[in-house]
């Protein structure tokens, strides 16, 4: 699952992706990338905090500060909200060059 963790530094600032394109660019499950997003032991290199749930919503942010730190996090890098979720121009896909 080295390659999850490798991809998050190709998500372009002020860009998010969901556990299930990163789970489709590594060829594995949502699941697993959930789980390795929740062990990721260096999340200043390897910015886990730009993967959200499909529906834009935040989840799943085990980092000191929670949710309210994963959404100033985004916000810090140009992404906005509509309410609770984040606004789908935000959304990136990986291309097979990633």
């Amino acid at each position: 699952m080295r390659k999850a963790i490798e991809l998050l530094q190709k998500i372009p600032k002020g860009k998010v992706v969901t556990y299930k394109e990163l789970a489709r660019a590594c060829g594995t499950s949502p699941r697993a990338v959930g789980y390795v997003m929740a062990h990721n032991q260096d999340p200043e290199n390897y910015p886990c905090y730009k993967v959200v749930s499909s529906s834009g919503e935040l989840c799943g942010y085990s980092a000191k500060g929670g949710l309210t730190k994963k959404r100033a996090l985004l916000e810090k890098d140009g992404v906005t909200f509509t309410g609770n979720k984040v606004n789908k121009e935000h959304f990136y896909a990986f291309t097979n060059t990633d």
